[in-house]
């Protein structure tokens, strides 16, 4: 039995029994209590591999796993819970398009650009490239999902452009480091894998990265430039 099967056994018994002690009971046999006239002895010989039905399971092996897969759920409970689209009733599909995406955005699955073009509040046209996953661990998008605020580029992220004051800023992010002197235009590398990501609408987006226009009634201009790391962790 390889490792990997190994670590299946164990697992299937963890989900199946709440304790080590529920386990061993499981593998004592009528016999067993019969001629040993004793559960706790009886418990002692299937955890040393004497007696027991199945599979052998060691103490600290049984224990580990279930501790293992005890932090793993709550870590995926607290996940969902963090989730701040979640319960949300969303009618335009950009907002439909980020829902989608937050959960795997904040657990490092899958690494979004966002591309915004409208108007601020000042009414001035801006435009300008958002690191999805950076925005979403440095502030509450609640705001944005409840429709209270509209997400708009900012002068901090990626690429920020005001068409009005032709105010032009970059800024690399903790996911991606900005290549703003190419010839052919702006480019992103991401920093797990260091791909490239290209966000020439004429151009192909690069390896694993997808590029998909949103038709919305929130702005001028949306698209989403979706990228999964391939790199192993």
């Amino acid at each position: 039995m390889d490792q990997d099967e190994g670590l299946t056994a164990v697992d299937n018994i963890v989900t199946q029994f709440n304790t080590y002690e529920d386990f061993l009971d499981s593998q004592i046999t009528t016999v067993d209590l019969y001629y040993l006239e004793d559960e706790s002895l009886a418990r002692q010989l299937v955890e040393l591999g004497y007696r027991g039905t199945g599979e052998i399971v060691k103490r600290e092996d049984f224990e580990a796993r279930k501790a293992a897969i005890d932090i793993a759920r709550q870590a995926e409970r607290t996940q969902k819970k963090t989730l701040t689209s979640a319960g949300k009733e969303l009618h335009d599909n950009f907002l439909k398009a980020l829902a989608m995406r937050e959960e795997d955005n904040r657990a490092g699955k899958l690494s979004t650009v966002i591309f915004i073009r409208d108007r601020n509040s000042h009414g001035q046209e801006v435009s300008g490239y958002i690191d999805y996953a950076h925005r979403l661990k440095s502030e509450d998008f609640e705001v944005y999902f409840n429709g209270k605020r509209r997400l708009l580029p900012r002068t901090t992220d990626m690429s920020f452009y005001n068409w009005d004051s032709h105010i032009a800023v970059c800024n690399s992010s903790p996911n991606y480091q900005v290549i703003a002197d190419n010839p052919e235009g702006l480019l992103f590398k991401y920093k797990r894998d260091r791909k490239i990501l290209n966000v020439d609408p004429k151009a192909h987006p690069g390896d694993n990265s997808t590029r998909i226009p949103i038709q919305t009634d929130l702005y001028a201009h949306a698209v989403l430039f979706d990228h999964v790391s391939r790199r192993k962790t």
